[in-house]
C-alpha cells in the first residue's frame, strides 16, 4: 500500500506540474478555454494515473507474493539446516556424555580398588600393631621377671658371699686393677718386641738404600747407552792392541764398555749419567775422527767433558729463565743443570724441579704468598740429588747444606729441609713445596712403572688390608696412593680404628716398595632405623 500511495502522489505532482506549465504558456488564452482545457487535461491525467496506479498495485501485489514465497522457502531451508545442526550437536553431546560416563566408571573402579587396598593395609597394620602391643606387653612382663630374678640372685649372692653389693664392687675393681697391671706389662713387652722388629726392618731398608746409591754392578734400563758403529771392524780398533784403547777409555771416563755380539753397536754402562754422557760423546768423536789411540782418547774425553759441562750450564740457565727465578749463584746454576742427568723412578729430576717451581708459583699466587720465593724453593727442593753420588747423606740434608753454602733465603732452606717431612713444616712456602712435589710425582705418566708390578702392588695392598680381623671390604684407589677400608662396626670401635690404621700403615711401609706415600682411610658406619607412626 505504501508503494501504491507513492506512485499516486508522483502522478499527481507530475500532472500539477504539467498544468502549471500550460498555464504559463497559454497565458493569453481565455479563461474559459483554459478552464476547459484544464478540466480535459485533469480528466486525462486522472485516467492515466488510475491506470498506472492499477498496474502498480498489481505489480506490488506480485512482488509481495514473490517475496513471501521466497521467505517461506528460505525459512523452510533454514529450519532444515537448524534441525540438521541440532541433530549433529545432539549426537556429539551424546557421544561425549558416554565417554565421560565411561571415564567416571573407570575412576570409580580405581577408587574402589584403592579403598579395598587401603582397607587391607589398614587391617594388616592393625594386626601388626596388635602383635607389637602383645610383644611389648610380653617384653615388659619378661623384664619384670628378669628384674625379680636378678634381685633374688643378688640376694642369694650376697648371702653366699657374705659381701654386700658395694663390697663386691670394690673387690671386683681391685681385682681388675691387678689384671690391668699384668696386661700393661704384657703389652709393654709386646710393644718393645715390635719396636725391635721395626728397627730391624728400617735397618734393612737403609742398607738397601745405600746399596742402591752405590749400585756399581747393577744396571737398569736407564743406566746404559748404545753407540752405533759404522762397521764391526771398528770394535777391534776401539779395543786396541792388547785392549789398551778400551782400558784407557774406561779409566778416563769411569764407564764400562760392553762389546758383545751385537752387530755394529757398543753398550756403555754406568750408574752416573754425566760420566756415561761424556763417554758417549768422546766415543762418537773418536769414531768420526778414525784415529783411536790413548793420546787421542785423552784429548777427546777432555773435549767431551768440556762439552758436557757447557751443556750442564746451559740446562741450568734454561731452568732459571723458564721458572723466572733470578739472583742464583752461578755454581748453584751448574748444580741445577746436573739434574738433567739424574732420574727418580724414571722421571727426569730437572724437569720435575721445573714443574714443581711452576706449581709453587701458581699455588703461592692463589694463596697470596710471595710467588718468587715459592718458585725459588720449588726449583731448589731436590738440588741435593745432583750430589748424592759424591756426598754421603740424604738428598734433603745435602740440599740444605748446599743452600746454606750459597747463602740462600732461610725460607727456601726450610722448605728444602721439610719437603719430605724430615722436619715439621713451619711456613706456608714449605707446605706449598710439599703439595707441588706430590702433585708432580703423582700425576699420570710422570713416573713409569711396569704394568705387571703395578697390578701386583695393588693386589698386595688390598691383601694386607683384608688380612686384619674386622675388615669387611678394601678398595685401592688413586693408582694405589690411597686405600679405603670398610670395617665392621661391631668388631672395631672408634678407639680401635686408630690402632688398626697405624698397624696397616706400618705393615705397608715394611712389606711394600712404592713411590711417594699411601693414605690409609678407615671407614666405620653405624645405622639405627626406627619408624614414626
Amino acid at each position: 500500500m505504501n508503494l501504491t500511495l507513492s506512485i499516486v502522489l508522483i502522478v499527481i505532482f507530475c500532472a500539477l506540474g504539467a498544468g502549471v506549465s500550460g498555464i504559463i504558456v497559454k497565458n493569453k488564452v481565455s479563461t474559459k478555454e483554459y478552464q476547459r482545457g484544464v478540466d480535459a487535461g485533469i480528466e486525462q491525467r486522472k485516467q492515466q494515473a488510475e491506470s498506472i496506479t492499477g498496474s502498480a498495485e498489481k505489480q506490488a501485489e506480485r512482488i509481495i507474493e514473490d517475496a513471501e514465497k521466497d521467505a517461506d522457502a528460505k525459512r523452510k531451508g533454514a529450519l532444515v539446516e537448524a534441525k540438521d545442526e541440532i541433530h549433529k550437536l545432539r549426537t556429539e553431546a551424546d557421544k561425549e556424555i558416554k565417554e565421560r560416563r565411561a571415564e567416571l566408571s573407570r575412576q570409580e573402579r580405581r577408587m574402589q580398588q584403592k579403598e579395598e587396598n587401603l582397607d587391607k593395609k589398614t587391617d594388616n597394620l592393625e594386626k601388626k600393631e596388635d602383635t607389637l602391643n602383645q610383644k611389648i606387653k610380653s617384653a615388659d612382663e619378661k623384664l619384670k621377671e628378669a628384674e625379680a630374678i636378678k634381685k633374688s640372685q643378688m640376694d642369694v649372692l650376697e648371702r653366699i658371699s657374705e659381701f654386700t653389693k658395694e663390697q663386691a664392687k670394690e673387690y671386683i675393681i681391685s681385682k681388675l686393677e691387678d689384671d690391668l697391671i699384668h696386661e700393661k706389662a704384657v703389652k709393654v713387652a709386646a710393644y718393645e718386641q715390635q719396636v725391635k722388629d721395626e728397627c730391624q726392618e728400617k735397618a734393612r731398608s737403609y742398607i738397601s738404600l745405600a746399596i742402591a746409591k752405590v749400585a756399581s754392578e747393577q744396571v737398569s734400563e736407564t743406566a746404559v747407552s748404545v753407540v752405533p758403529l759404522p762397521n764391526d771392524e771398528m770394535k777391534g780398533r776401539i779395543i786396541g792392541r792388547e785392549g789398551r784403547n778400551i782400558r784407557t777409555l774406561e779409566t778416563l771416563t769411569g764407564v764400562d764398555l760392553i762389546i758383545d755380539d751385537t752387530p755394529e753397536a757398543i753398550t756403555l754402562s754406568c750408574f752416573d749419567q754425566v760420566r756415561r754422557e761424556i763417554a758417549r760423546i768422546a766415543l762418537e768423536k773418536l769414531i768420526a775422527d778414525g784415529r783411536i789411540h790413548p793420546t787421542r782418547i785423552e784429548e777427546m774425553v777432555e773435549k767431551a767433558r768440556r762439552e758436557v759441562e757447557y751443556r750442564i750450564k746451559q740446562e741450568g740457565e734454561r731452568a732459571v729463565i723458564e721458572t723466572n727465578v733470578h739472583g742464583i749463584n752461578h755454581e748453584l746454576i751448574k748444580l741445577i743443570g746436573r739434574l738433567k742427568f739424574r732420574t727418580s723412578y724414571r722421571q727426569n729430576v730437572l724437569d720435575h724441579s721445573i714443574e714443581v717451581a711452576k706449581l709453587c708459583g701458581v699455588l703461592a699466587s692463589e694463596l697470596g704468598v710471595d710467588a718468587n720465593i715459592a718458585r725459588r724453593a720449588g726449583l731448589l727442593h731436590d738440588i741435593g740429588k745432583a750430589l748424592t753420588s759424591e756426598i754421603e747423606g740424604s738428598h734433603v740434608q745435602i740440599g740444605v747444606d748446599v743452600c746454606k753454602k750459597y747463602n740462600e733465603n732461610p725460607v727456601v732452606i726450610h722448605a728444602v729441609e721439610a719437603h719430605h717431612n724430615d722436619v715439621e713444616p713451619k711456613t706456608v712456602i714449605a707446605c706449598i713445596v710439599q703439595a707441588a712435589d706430590a702433585i708432580s710425582a703423582a700425576r699420570p705418566a710422570a713416573r713409569s712403572e711396569n704394568y705387571e708390578s703395578y697390578i701386583k702392588r695393588l693386589q698386595k695392598l688390598e691383601e694386607i688390608c683384608t688380612s686384619y680381623e674386622g675388615v669387611e671390604k678394601c678398595f685401592a684407589v688413586q693408582a694405589g696412593r690411597e686405600v679405603r677400608i670398610m670395617v665392621i662396626p661391631e668388631l672395631i670401635n672408634d678407639e680401635k680404628m686408630v690402632l688398626v690404621a697405624r698397624q696397616i700403615a706400618q705393615q705397608i711401609e715394611t712389606e711394600m716398595d712404592y713411590p711417594g706415600q699411601i693414605k690409609v682411610n678407615l671407614i666405620r658406619e653405624s645405622r639405627v632405623t626406627d619408624y614414626a607412626k
